[in-house]
Protein backbone atom coordinates (compact mmCIF):
# COMPACT_ATOMS: atom_id res chain seq x y z
CA UNK A 1 0.00 0.00 0.00
CA UNK A 2 0.94 3.24 -1.00
CA UNK A 3 2.32 5.50 2.41
CA UNK A 4 -0.08 8.48 0.43
CA UNK A 5 -3.24 6.44 1.43
CA UNK A 6 -1.95 5.31 4.90
CA UNK A 7 -1.43 8.96 6.10
CA UNK A 8 -5.46 10.17 4.55
CA UNK A 9 -6.40 7.93 8.27
CA UNK A 10 -4.36 10.72 10.04
CA UNK A 11 -3.75 14.39 10.21
CA UNK A 12 -1.18 17.04 11.70
CA UNK A 13 1.72 15.42 10.58
CA UNK A 14 5.02 16.46 8.41
CA UNK A 15 6.59 14.14 6.46
CA UNK A 16 10.43 14.42 4.58
CA UNK A 17 10.62 12.38 1.46
CA UNK A 18 8.66 10.06 -0.63
CA UNK A 19 5.16 9.71 -0.02
CA UNK A 20 4.63 7.32 -2.62
CA UNK A 21 6.41 5.02 -0.85
CA UNK A 22 5.07 1.59 -0.94
CA UNK A 23 4.93 -0.21 2.49
CA UNK A 24 4.58 -4.32 2.67
CA UNK A 25 4.18 -4.34 6.56
CA UNK A 26 3.56 -1.95 9.71
CA UNK A 27 4.93 -2.58 13.20
CA UNK A 28 6.01 -0.46 16.15
CA UNK A 29 7.83 -3.57 17.62
CA UNK A 30 11.62 -3.00 16.17
CA UNK A 31 11.97 -6.92 16.48
CA UNK A 32 9.21 -7.60 13.98
CA UNK A 33 10.20 -4.42 11.24
CA UNK A 34 10.74 -6.02 8.04
CA UNK A 35 12.20 -4.45 4.78
CA UNK A 36 10.48 -2.50 2.63
CA UNK A 37 8.18 -2.18 5.96
CA UNK A 38 6.88 0.91 8.30
CA UNK A 39 8.02 1.64 11.71
CA UNK A 40 6.35 3.57 14.37
CA UNK A 41 8.73 4.63 17.44
CA UNK A 42 6.77 5.08 20.64
CA UNK A 43 8.01 6.47 23.79
CA UNK A 44 6.65 3.80 26.49
CA UNK A 45 6.57 3.81 29.79
CA UNK A 46 10.02 2.33 30.13
CA UNK A 47 11.07 1.78 26.93
CA UNK A 48 11.37 4.89 23.93
CA UNK A 49 11.07 3.35 20.64
CA UNK A 50 13.03 5.91 18.88
CA UNK A 51 15.87 4.20 20.59
CA UNK A 52 15.44 1.42 18.34
CA UNK A 53 15.36 3.35 14.95
CA UNK A 54 19.43 1.87 13.94
CA UNK A 55 17.96 -0.86 14.03
CA UNK A 56 15.08 -1.48 11.99
CA UNK A 57 16.85 0.73 9.66
CA UNK A 58 20.22 -1.96 9.36
CA UNK A 59 16.67 -4.29 8.51
CA UNK A 60 15.79 -1.89 5.56
CA UNK A 61 12.72 -0.07 6.63
CA UNK A 62 10.94 2.31 4.27
CA UNK A 63 8.81 4.07 5.98
CA UNK A 64 10.18 5.63 9.40
CA UNK A 65 7.21 7.40 11.77
CA UNK A 66 8.58 9.05 15.32
CA UNK A 67 7.66 12.81 17.31
CA UNK A 68 11.15 13.53 17.51
CA UNK A 69 13.34 15.49 14.56
CA UNK A 70 14.56 13.49 11.74
CA UNK A 71 18.08 15.57 12.75
CA UNK A 72 18.20 14.31 15.71
CA UNK A 73 17.26 10.88 15.10
CA UNK A 74 20.23 10.96 11.89
CA UNK A 75 17.66 9.07 9.64
CA UNK A 76 19.16 8.88 6.47
CA UNK A 77 17.68 10.69 3.28
CA UNK A 78 16.87 7.72 1.46
CA UNK A 79 14.33 6.45 4.30
CA UNK A 80 10.89 8.41 3.94
CA UNK A 81 10.44 9.83 7.82
CA UNK A 82 7.01 11.01 9.22
CA UNK A 83 7.08 13.06 12.02
CA UNK A 84 3.57 13.12 14.28
CA UNK A 85 2.62 14.69 17.81
CA UNK A 86 1.66 11.78 18.85
CA UNK A 87 2.83 7.85 17.50
CA UNK A 88 0.67 6.01 19.71
CA UNK A 89 -2.48 7.77 18.07
CA UNK A 90 -0.99 7.54 14.53
CA UNK A 91 0.10 3.95 14.91
CA UNK A 92 -3.86 2.75 15.46
CA UNK A 93 -5.04 4.98 12.62
CA UNK A 94 -2.32 3.95 10.24
CA UNK A 95 -2.85 0.22 11.34
CA UNK A 96 -6.75 0.69 10.52
CA UNK A 97 -6.02 2.23 6.80
CA UNK A 98 -3.40 -0.96 5.93
CA UNK A 99 -5.81 -3.31 7.13
CA UNK A 100 -8.55 -1.79 4.88
CA UNK A 101 -10.46 -0.13 7.96
CA UNK A 102 -11.99 -3.24 8.98
CA UNK A 103 -13.90 -1.88 12.10
CA UNK A 104 -16.35 0.24 9.21
CA UNK A 105 -17.17 -2.98 7.85
CA UNK A 106 -18.31 -4.45 11.55
CA UNK A 107 -20.45 -3.57 14.38
CA UNK A 108 -18.02 -3.86 17.12
CA UNK A 109 -19.45 -4.19 20.41
CA UNK A 110 -16.60 -3.26 23.12
CA UNK A 111 -16.77 -4.27 26.95
CA UNK A 112 -14.96 -2.86 29.56
CA UNK A 113 -14.64 -2.76 33.69
CA UNK A 114 -12.86 -3.94 36.61
CA UNK A 115 -14.13 -7.59 37.07
CA UNK A 116 -16.26 -9.81 34.74
CA UNK A 117 -15.44 -8.70 31.24
CA UNK A 118 -14.19 -11.71 29.69
CA UNK A 119 -17.17 -13.35 30.73
CA UNK A 120 -19.54 -10.62 29.94
CA UNK A 121 -17.52 -10.58 26.00
CA UNK A 122 -17.74 -14.43 25.86
CA UNK A 123 -21.79 -14.34 26.66
CA UNK A 124 -22.17 -11.81 24.25
CA UNK A 125 -20.49 -13.69 21.75
CA UNK A 126 -22.51 -16.98 22.86
CA UNK A 127 -26.00 -15.36 22.39
CA UNK A 128 -25.21 -13.97 19.45
CA UNK A 129 -23.51 -16.61 17.46
CA UNK A 130 -26.45 -18.93 18.90
CA UNK A 131 -29.04 -17.03 17.59
CA UNK A 132 -27.82 -17.34 14.00
CA UNK A 133 -24.78 -13.72 13.68
CA UNK A 134 -21.84 -14.24 12.08
CA UNK A 135 -20.23 -13.33 15.04
CA UNK A 136 -16.21 -12.69 16.17
CA UNK A 137 -14.42 -12.36 19.56
CA UNK A 138 -11.44 -10.58 21.17
CA UNK A 139 -10.95 -11.38 25.03
CA UNK A 140 -8.36 -11.38 27.32
CA UNK A 141 -8.04 -15.28 27.12
CA UNK A 142 -8.34 -15.68 23.01
CA UNK A 143 -9.66 -14.79 19.85
CA UNK A 144 -12.28 -16.68 17.68
CA UNK A 145 -12.66 -16.11 13.93
CA UNK A 146 -15.17 -18.22 12.14
CA UNK A 147 -13.32 -22.12 13.49
CA UNK A 148 -10.26 -20.62 14.64
CA UNK A 149 -9.74 -19.83 18.04
CA UNK A 150 -6.20 -17.85 18.36
CA UNK A 151 -4.44 -17.55 22.09
CA UNK A 152 -3.87 -14.10 22.28
CA UNK A 153 -0.89 -14.31 24.58
CA UNK A 154 0.35 -14.56 28.35
CA UNK A 155 -0.41 -11.59 30.37
CA UNK A 156 -2.11 -9.89 27.59
CA UNK A 157 -4.75 -7.89 28.47
CA UNK A 158 -5.82 -5.28 25.11
CA UNK A 159 -3.76 -6.95 21.59
CA UNK A 160 -1.13 -3.83 20.29
CA UNK A 161 -3.27 -1.98 17.40
CA UNK A 162 -1.33 -3.50 14.54
CA UNK A 163 -2.91 -6.90 16.09
CA UNK A 164 -6.07 -5.76 17.01
CA UNK A 165 -6.80 -4.77 12.95
CA UNK A 166 -5.57 -7.58 11.93
CA UNK A 167 -7.96 -9.73 13.58
CA UNK A 168 -10.81 -7.52 12.78
CA UNK A 169 -9.64 -7.88 9.15
CA UNK A 170 -9.71 -11.38 9.62
CA UNK A 171 -12.97 -11.37 10.66
CA UNK A 172 -14.31 -8.77 7.69
CA UNK A 173 -12.53 -11.58 5.35
CA UNK A 174 -14.80 -14.30 7.26
CA UNK A 175 -17.85 -12.42 6.62
CA UNK A 176 -18.43 -11.59 10.36
CA UNK A 177 -21.15 -9.06 10.75
CA UNK A 178 -20.25 -8.15 14.45
CA UNK A 179 -16.95 -8.43 16.74
CA UNK A 180 -16.98 -8.57 20.57
CA UNK A 181 -13.90 -7.10 21.95
CA UNK A 182 -12.79 -7.02 25.40
CA UNK A 183 -11.23 -3.49 26.12
CA UNK A 184 -9.22 -2.47 29.41
CA UNK A 185 -8.81 0.67 31.05
CA UNK A 186 -4.92 0.50 29.96
CA UNK A 187 -5.72 -0.45 26.59
CA UNK A 188 -7.86 2.95 26.42
CA UNK A 189 -5.33 5.22 27.74
CA UNK A 190 -2.41 3.46 25.87
CA UNK A 191 -4.27 4.24 22.40
CA UNK A 192 -4.05 0.37 21.80
CA UNK A 193 -7.60 0.80 20.47
CA UNK A 194 -7.10 3.67 18.47
CA UNK A 195 -8.36 3.62 15.13
CA UNK A 196 -11.28 0.87 15.81
CA UNK A 197 -14.78 2.25 15.43
CA UNK A 198 -17.33 1.18 17.98
CA UNK A 199 -20.72 0.67 17.29
CA UNK A 200 -21.36 0.04 20.78
CA UNK A 201 -20.09 -0.05 24.47
CA UNK A 202 -20.79 -1.94 27.58
CA UNK A 203 -19.87 -2.08 31.10
CA UNK A 204 -19.48 -4.23 33.74
CA UNK A 205 -18.69 -2.04 36.92
CA UNK A 206 -15.76 -0.07 38.03
CA UNK A 207 -14.07 -1.16 41.53
CA UNK A 208 -10.86 -0.67 43.06
CA UNK A 209 -8.12 -1.20 40.47
CA UNK A 210 -5.07 -0.59 38.64
CA UNK A 211 -3.98 2.71 40.59
CA UNK A 212 -0.69 1.91 40.49
CA UNK A 213 -0.99 2.67 36.83
CA UNK A 214 -3.71 5.43 36.82
CA UNK A 215 -2.68 6.57 40.07
CA UNK A 216 -6.00 8.20 41.29
CA UNK A 217 -9.64 6.35 40.85
CA UNK A 218 -10.49 9.16 39.09
CA UNK A 219 -8.19 8.94 36.28
CA UNK A 220 -8.84 5.25 36.22
CA UNK A 221 -12.71 5.96 35.43
CA UNK A 222 -11.75 8.16 33.21
CA UNK A 223 -9.70 5.81 31.33
CA UNK A 224 -13.07 3.67 31.08
CA UNK A 225 -15.25 6.72 29.92
CA UNK A 226 -12.99 6.77 26.59
CA UNK A 227 -15.05 3.92 25.45
CA UNK A 228 -18.49 5.50 26.28
CA UNK A 229 -17.22 8.68 24.34
CA UNK A 230 -16.10 6.58 21.22
CA UNK A 231 -19.84 3.81 21.04
CA UNK A 232 -21.96 5.21 17.64
CA UNK A 233 -24.97 3.74 18.51
CA UNK A 234 -26.10 2.55 22.09
CA UNK A 235 -24.43 2.52 25.26
CA UNK A 236 -25.12 0.00 28.03
CA UNK A 237 -24.51 0.70 31.79
CA UNK A 238 -24.73 -0.95 35.30
CA UNK A 239 -26.82 1.28 37.17
CA UNK A 240 -25.99 -0.36 40.59
CA UNK A 241 -22.53 0.89 40.03
CA UNK A 242 -21.43 4.01 41.26
CA UNK A 243 -20.14 5.24 38.10
CA UNK A 244 -23.18 5.45 36.66
CA UNK A 245 -23.32 8.96 36.88
CA UNK A 246 -20.75 10.15 35.74
CA UNK A 247 -20.25 7.36 32.95
CA UNK A 248 -24.14 8.52 31.42
CA UNK A 249 -22.64 11.95 31.26
CA UNK A 250 -20.05 10.92 28.99
CA UNK A 251 -22.32 9.61 26.38
CA UNK A 252 -22.94 11.17 23.24
CA UNK A 253 -26.75 12.57 22.53
CA UNK A 254 -27.05 10.96 19.49
CA UNK A 255 -26.01 7.99 21.06
CA UNK A 256 -29.00 5.71 23.34
CA UNK A 257 -28.54 4.80 26.87
CA UNK A 258 -29.93 1.38 27.53
CA UNK A 259 -29.38 0.36 31.76
CA UNK A 260 -29.56 -3.04 33.78
CA UNK A 261 -29.02 -3.99 37.48
CA UNK A 262 -29.94 -5.64 40.41
CA UNK A 263 -30.76 -3.35 42.78
CA UNK A 264 -33.23 -0.56 40.53
CA UNK A 265 -36.17 -1.18 38.67
CA UNK A 266 -35.60 2.00 36.96
CA UNK A 267 -33.96 0.18 34.22
CA UNK A 268 -34.46 -1.51 30.41
CA UNK A 269 -33.64 -5.19 32.18
CA UNK A 270 -33.35 -6.23 35.75
CA UNK A 271 -33.09 -9.85 37.63
CA UNK A 272 -35.31 -10.81 40.55
CA UNK A 273 -35.84 -13.85 42.23
CA UNK A 274 -32.46 -14.80 42.44
CA UNK A 275 -31.78 -18.74 44.17
CA UNK A 276 -29.12 -21.41 43.67
CA UNK A 277 -30.47 -24.55 43.27
CA UNK A 278 -28.83 -28.11 41.79
CA UNK A 279 -25.68 -26.33 41.31
CA UNK A 280 -27.23 -23.85 39.44
CA UNK A 281 -27.91 -20.28 39.75
CA UNK A 282 -31.76 -19.66 39.13
CA UNK A 283 -33.25 -15.86 38.20
CA UNK A 284 -36.25 -14.20 36.86
CA UNK A 285 -34.88 -11.48 34.16
CA UNK A 286 -37.61 -8.78 34.10
CA UNK A 287 -37.75 -7.13 30.34
CA UNK A 288 -40.95 -4.65 30.11
CA UNK A 289 -44.01 -5.93 31.39
CA UNK A 290 -42.72 -9.57 30.99
CA UNK A 291 -40.99 -12.02 33.73
CA UNK A 292 -38.68 -14.26 31.76
CA UNK A 293 -37.09 -17.57 34.27
CA UNK A 294 -33.65 -18.21 33.31
CA UNK A 295 -31.23 -20.62 34.50
CA UNK A 296 -27.40 -20.39 34.29
CA UNK A 297 -24.47 -22.63 35.20
CA UNK A 298 -22.52 -19.58 36.36
CA UNK A 299 -22.92 -19.15 40.31
CA UNK A 300 -23.50 -15.48 41.72
CA UNK A 301 -25.31 -12.30 41.59
CA UNK A 302 -22.16 -10.88 40.09
CA UNK A 303 -22.82 -13.49 37.14
CA UNK A 304 -26.05 -12.45 36.95
CA UNK A 305 -25.33 -8.82 36.29
CA UNK A 306 -23.06 -10.16 33.59
CA UNK A 307 -25.48 -12.30 31.93
CA UNK A 308 -28.17 -8.82 32.13
CA UNK A 309 -24.95 -6.76 30.33
CA UNK A 310 -25.00 -9.40 27.82
CA UNK A 311 -28.39 -9.59 27.41
CA UNK A 312 -28.75 -5.58 27.40
CA UNK A 313 -27.04 -5.88 24.45
CA UNK A 314 -28.05 -8.91 22.45
CA UNK A 315 -31.63 -7.54 22.54
CA UNK A 316 -30.11 -4.30 20.88
CA UNK A 317 -28.96 -6.45 17.84
CA UNK A 318 -32.13 -8.33 18.02
CA UNK A 319 -31.62 -11.49 20.24
CA UNK A 320 -34.78 -12.17 21.48
CA UNK A 321 -34.56 -12.69 25.31
CA UNK A 322 -37.06 -15.52 25.28
CA UNK A 323 -35.03 -17.56 22.63
CA UNK A 324 -31.73 -16.50 24.16
CA UNK A 325 -32.74 -18.20 27.88
CA UNK A 326 -31.60 -21.56 26.02
CA UNK A 327 -28.49 -20.26 25.02
CA UNK A 328 -27.84 -18.80 28.78
CA UNK A 329 -27.65 -22.40 29.93
CA UNK A 330 -25.57 -23.68 27.43
CA UNK A 331 -22.70 -21.31 28.20
CA UNK A 332 -20.05 -22.55 29.94
CA UNK A 333 -17.61 -20.02 31.75
CA UNK A 334 -14.27 -19.35 29.91
CA UNK A 335 -11.19 -20.81 31.10
CA UNK A 336 -10.29 -20.14 34.44
CA UNK A 337 -13.38 -18.55 35.52
CA UNK A 338 -14.66 -19.76 38.70
CA UNK A 339 -13.60 -23.35 36.56
CA UNK A 340 -14.10 -26.29 38.55
CA UNK A 341 -11.11 -29.43 38.40
CA UNK A 342 -13.21 -32.50 37.30
CA UNK A 343 -9.97 -34.63 38.70
CA UNK A 344 -11.04 -34.07 42.12
CA UNK A 345 -13.25 -36.52 43.74
CA UNK A 346 -13.45 -35.60 47.99
CA UNK A 347 -13.70 -32.35 47.90
CA UNK A 348 -14.00 -29.37 45.26
CA UNK A 349 -11.21 -27.48 43.46
CA UNK A 350 -11.89 -24.44 41.49
CA UNK A 351 -9.37 -22.12 39.74
CA UNK A 352 -10.39 -18.48 38.85
CA UNK A 353 -9.13 -15.01 37.65
CA UNK A 354 -10.31 -13.37 41.02
CA UNK A 355 -7.29 -10.92 41.03
CA UNK A 356 -9.31 -7.67 42.74
CA UNK A 357 -11.09 -6.96 45.98
CA UNK A 358 -14.40 -6.76 44.40
CA UNK A 359 -13.54 -10.11 42.45
CA UNK A 360 -12.34 -11.95 45.72
CA UNK A 361 -15.13 -10.78 47.56
CA UNK A 362 -17.52 -11.97 44.96
CA UNK A 363 -16.30 -14.86 44.74
CA UNK A 364 -15.44 -16.46 47.97
CA UNK A 365 -19.36 -15.46 48.67
CA UNK A 366 -20.27 -17.15 46.57
CA UNK A 367 -18.68 -20.53 48.32
CA UNK A 368 -19.29 -19.51 51.89
CA UNK A 369 -22.98 -19.59 50.98
CA UNK A 370 -22.30 -22.80 49.61
CA UNK A 371 -20.75 -24.54 52.15
CA UNK A 372 -23.02 -22.76 54.90
CA UNK A 373 -26.45 -23.47 52.99
CA UNK A 374 -25.11 -27.00 52.18
CA UNK A 375 -23.67 -27.66 55.57
CA UNK A 376 -20.54 -29.04 54.11
CA UNK A 377 -16.97 -28.36 55.06
CA UNK A 378 -14.34 -25.87 55.17
CA UNK A 379 -13.36 -22.46 52.48
CA UNK A 380 -9.85 -23.25 51.77
CA UNK A 381 -8.38 -20.15 49.40
CA UNK A 382 -4.91 -19.96 47.86
CA UNK A 383 -3.90 -16.33 46.34
CA UNK A 384 -1.46 -13.40 46.00
CA UNK A 385 -0.99 -10.02 44.71
CA UNK A 386 1.04 -9.05 42.14
CA UNK A 387 4.03 -7.31 42.12
CA UNK A 388 4.90 -3.61 40.83
CA UNK A 389 0.60 -3.83 40.79
CA UNK A 390 -1.86 -1.81 43.18
CA UNK A 391 -0.34 -1.72 46.65
CA UNK A 392 -3.57 -0.71 47.78
CA UNK A 393 -5.47 -3.40 47.73
CA UNK A 394 -2.84 -5.81 49.09
CA UNK A 395 -4.56 -5.29 52.55
CA UNK A 396 -8.25 -5.00 51.35
CA UNK A 397 -7.60 -8.62 49.60
CA UNK A 398 -5.80 -9.95 52.75
CA UNK A 399 -9.09 -9.03 54.92
CA UNK A 400 -11.07 -10.14 52.69
CA UNK A 401 -9.84 -13.46 52.10
CA UNK A 402 -9.38 -14.26 56.20
CA UNK A 403 -13.30 -13.02 56.63
CA UNK A 404 -14.67 -15.44 54.35
CA UNK A 405 -12.32 -18.20 54.14
CA UNK A 406 -12.07 -20.84 57.03
CA UNK A 407 -8.32 -21.04 55.63
CA UNK A 408 -6.45 -18.60 53.66
CA UNK A 409 -2.97 -18.99 51.99
CA UNK A 410 -0.93 -16.23 50.67
CA UNK A 411 1.33 -17.08 47.81
CA UNK A 412 2.92 -16.03 45.06
CA UNK A 413 0.99 -14.08 41.80
CA UNK A 414 3.55 -12.10 39.19
CA UNK A 415 6.11 -10.94 41.97
CA UNK A 416 7.88 -9.15 39.47
CA UNK A 417 10.60 -7.33 40.57
CA UNK A 418 8.84 -7.40 43.93
CA UNK A 419 10.40 -9.12 46.91
CA UNK A 420 7.17 -11.93 47.90
CA UNK A 421 7.51 -12.00 51.55
CA UNK A 422 7.03 -7.61 51.31
CA UNK A 423 4.08 -8.03 49.36
CA UNK A 424 2.76 -11.09 51.97
CA UNK A 425 3.17 -8.76 54.78
CA UNK A 426 1.26 -6.00 53.14
CA UNK A 427 -1.44 -8.86 52.34
CA UNK A 428 -0.72 -9.78 56.22
CA UNK A 429 -1.82 -6.15 57.25
CA UNK A 430 -5.85 -6.96 56.69
CA UNK A 431 -5.74 -10.21 57.97
CA UNK A 432 -5.06 -8.64 61.36
CA UNK A 433 -7.88 -6.36 60.56
CA UNK A 434 -10.08 -9.57 60.61
CA UNK A 435 -8.66 -10.79 63.75
CA UNK A 436 -7.22 -14.22 61.67
CA UNK A 437 -4.70 -16.46 63.34
CA UNK A 438 -1.53 -17.09 61.33
CA UNK A 439 -0.36 -20.60 61.32
CA UNK A 440 3.43 -22.12 60.34
CA UNK A 441 2.80 -24.72 57.75
CA UNK A 442 5.03 -27.22 60.33
CA UNK A 443 2.61 -26.91 63.21
CA UNK A 444 -0.39 -27.14 61.55
CA UNK A 445 -2.94 -29.95 62.54
CA UNK A 446 -6.68 -30.75 62.76
CA UNK A 447 -7.04 -29.86 66.17
CA UNK A 448 -5.64 -25.89 65.24
CA UNK A 449 -8.90 -25.50 63.26
CA UNK A 450 -11.24 -27.43 65.67
CA UNK A 451 -12.89 -24.21 66.40
CA UNK A 452 -13.71 -22.96 62.60
CA UNK A 453 -11.74 -19.92 63.64
CA UNK A 454 -9.88 -18.17 60.47
CA UNK A 455 -7.01 -18.79 60.01
CA UNK A 456 -4.25 -18.40 57.63
CA UNK A 457 -0.55 -19.67 56.25
CA UNK A 458 2.04 -17.78 54.30
CA UNK A 459 3.50 -20.18 51.37
CA UNK A 460 5.53 -17.98 48.74
CA UNK A 461 6.09 -20.33 46.01
CA UNK A 462 2.52 -21.04 44.37
CA UNK A 463 3.43 -24.83 43.51
CA UNK A 464 3.80 -25.75 47.45
CA UNK A 465 0.54 -23.53 48.22
CA UNK A 466 -1.79 -25.58 46.28
CA UNK A 467 0.00 -28.77 47.16
CA UNK A 468 -0.15 -28.18 50.41
CA UNK A 469 -4.16 -26.83 50.32
CA UNK A 470 -5.04 -30.04 48.46
CA UNK A 471 -2.53 -32.82 50.13
CA UNK A 472 -2.73 -31.29 54.27
CA UNK A 473 -5.76 -28.93 54.46
CA UNK A 474 -8.51 -30.18 52.35
CA UNK A 475 -11.25 -33.20 53.36
CA UNK A 476 -13.98 -34.32 52.22
CA UNK A 477 -17.11 -31.73 51.62
CA UNK A 478 -14.13 -28.65 51.53
CA UNK A 479 -14.05 -26.13 48.67
CA UNK A 480 -10.35 -25.11 47.52
CA UNK A 481 -10.72 -21.91 45.35
CA UNK A 482 -7.18 -20.90 43.84
CA UNK A 483 -7.46 -17.40 42.90
CA UNK A 484 -5.47 -14.70 40.54
CA UNK A 485 -3.91 -16.87 37.64
CA UNK A 486 -7.52 -18.30 36.02
CA UNK A 487 -6.28 -19.30 32.19
CA UNK A 488 -2.85 -17.55 32.63
CA UNK A 489 -0.10 -19.54 31.25
CA UNK A 490 3.04 -17.72 33.08
CA UNK A 491 4.78 -16.54 36.15
CA UNK A 492 6.83 -13.31 36.67
CA UNK A 493 9.99 -12.94 38.33
CA UNK A 494 12.36 -10.58 38.05
CA UNK A 495 11.98 -9.42 34.19
CA UNK A 496 11.05 -13.30 32.93
CA UNK A 497 8.13 -14.97 32.13
CA UNK A 498 8.33 -18.72 33.47
CA UNK A 499 5.69 -21.21 32.28
CA UNK A 500 3.05 -21.60 34.84
CA UNK A 501 -0.30 -22.93 35.06
CA UNK A 502 -2.99 -23.31 37.84
CA UNK A 503 -4.88 -26.41 36.38
CA UNK A 504 -1.63 -28.08 36.13
CA UNK A 505 -0.08 -27.38 39.52
CA UNK A 506 -3.68 -28.99 40.67
CA UNK A 507 -3.32 -31.92 38.98
CA UNK A 508 0.05 -32.55 40.10
CA UNK A 509 -0.60 -31.79 43.44
CA UNK A 510 -3.79 -34.27 43.17
CA UNK A 511 -1.01 -37.20 42.54
CA UNK A 512 0.70 -36.09 45.11
CA UNK A 513 3.31 -33.74 43.37
CA UNK A 514 4.59 -30.15 43.60
CA UNK A 515 4.71 -28.16 40.48
CA UNK A 516 8.00 -26.33 40.80
CA UNK A 517 9.32 -23.25 38.68
CA UNK A 518 13.41 -23.49 38.32
CA UNK A 519 14.59 -20.10 38.32
CA UNK A 520 18.07 -18.46 39.64
CA UNK A 521 18.34 -18.04 43.38
CA UNK A 522 17.06 -14.47 45.25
Amino acid sequence: MKLSLLLESTSSYKIYGNKNTEVTSITDDSRKAQKNGLFVAIKGLTVDGHKFIPQVIEKGISVIVGEKSRESLKVPRKITYVRVEDSRNALGFLASAFFGYPSRNLKVIGVTGTDGKTTTVSLIYHLLKRSGKKVGLISTVSAKIGKKEIDTGLHVTNPDPVSLHSLLNDMVKEKCELAVVEVTSHGLDQGRVTGVEFDSAVLTNITHEHLDYHKTFEAYQDAKAKLFTLAKTFAVLNKDDTSFEYLASKIPQNVKLTTYGLNSRQVDLYGQNIHEADSKTLFEVVYEVNAYSFESQLLGNYNVSNILAALTCCKEYGVDIEKAKKAVLTFEAPIGRMEKIKEAKNFDVYVDFAHTPNSLESVLSVFRNKLETEKLGKLIVIFGCAGERDVEKRPMMGEIATRLADISIFTAEDPRSEDINKIINEMEKGAKKSQAKEISVKRYHDSNHGNRSHIFFRIPERGEAISFAIQKLAKKGDIVVICGKGHEQSMAYNGVEYFWSDHEAVKIALKGGVKEIKRPGP
